[in-house]
Order: C-alpha cells, then structure tokens, then sequence
C-alpha cells in the first residue's frame, strides 16, 4: 500500500485518568487509516501510542514505528508496524519521524510528548521545515498551556506570527483534515535532514 498522506502523532506512553484520551487517540488512527494514510510514532505499544497505532491498522492504514534502542523494553517496540525502525538517539528518532511525516499532532501526554511539539515547532520556526503543525485538545487537558503561550507573546517573549504556526483543535477528524488541507496546498521543501 501507497499512502496517500502521513501523520506523525505525538502522545504518551501512557493511558492517562480519562478515557476521552484513549477515544480521542482511536479516534485519530481510525481517521488515518479509514483515509488511505499512514501514521508515523514512536513505534511502543503501551498507553496512547500503542492506541492510536492498532486502531490505524485495524481501521486498513500504515504504521511506522521509530523507537531508540533504550526504549524498546520499557515502550515494549510494537511488531505489527509495517516498519519498525530501531534507533540509536532520540534526536535520530525524532528527526526520522520529521522528515516521515507530511503534518505533526500531539494528543495527550507528557514530558516526552511537549518535548517532541515544541522542537518540531521551533524547527517551522527555523525553517528547517514548513509542514503543517496541530494540538488536539481533548477534554482541556492543553487549555492552560495554550494559556500560557497566549502570556508569553502578551509578556514580548513570543510573536504572534510563532502562534500562528501550530493550530489547535478539539474534534479529530475536523482538525486532521485542516492539517492535510494544508500540507496538500503548500507542497513542502524539507530540510529536516540537516538538523541530524
């Protein structure tokens, strides 16, 4: 299979209290692969990541893993991808799962998951890449940190040209649309491999 687009989604290893986040995380898959994509992650199994890949590949999509070599135990790699990439750092995880993907979305999760949205923001930022960047919020879990980032640019510390890089969004479907909308308007040139 051929995908017509990929997703790289970001989200915890973990399930979280609420179960909107697990909805939302197979929610997400079932979009991707009920729409011919394939989506990019860190290749576990466990919490929201292992979530949002079974519902892509039970919804007909393609996966693709990238996980670092010391997080193959602890996020137990997950065998079902259709590509399972073992990596050495984080850093060539994360620049692989960039140059993979025609747009990015976090979902729920923590350190890991901020960590990953605000590189490949800052790397739009730099233009090291122009591809389209997405927050899912689901059940207000991101409200007081898109709060606080409406208080860095009242603060100077932020424009508001850096918000208007990354989109945030409530319903799935609606917000992966706007995303891929996006990309397929604005082919992108893609720089990310010099940031390796």
């Amino acid at each position: 299979m051929n995908p017509d687009f990929s997703i790289c989604v970001y989200c915890g290893s973990r399930p979280g209290e609420r179960p909107e986040h697990s909805q939302a995380a197979q929610s997400v898959g079932r979009w991707i692969g009920e729409n011919g994509g394939q989506l990019v992650y860190g290749g576990g199994r466990t919490g929201l990541m292992g979530t949002v890949a079974e519902a892509t590949r039970a919804a007909g999509g393609r996966v693709v893993g990238i996980i670092p070599k010391a997080l193959v135990d602890k996020e137990l790699a997950n065998p079902l991808c259709d590509e399972l990439h073992v990596v050495e750092t984080m850093h060539e995880r994360k620049a692989m799962m960039g140059e993979r993907a025609d747009a990015f979305v976090a979902l729920a999760g923590g350190i890991g998951t901020f960590e990953e949205l605000f590189e490949i923001w800052t790397w739009r930022q730099l233009g090291y890449h122009d591809k389209p960047v997405g927050i899912l919020n689901t059940a207000g879990y991101y409200d007081t940190m898109l709060d606080f980032l409406a208080q860095s640019v009242r603060e100077g510390f932020m424009g508001d040209w850096q918000m208007s890089l990354v989109r945030s969004g409530v319903e799935p479907a609606a917000l992966l649309r706007e995303l891929l909308e996006e990309a397929r308007r604005h082919p992108r040139g893609d720089k990310l491999a010099e940031v390796l």
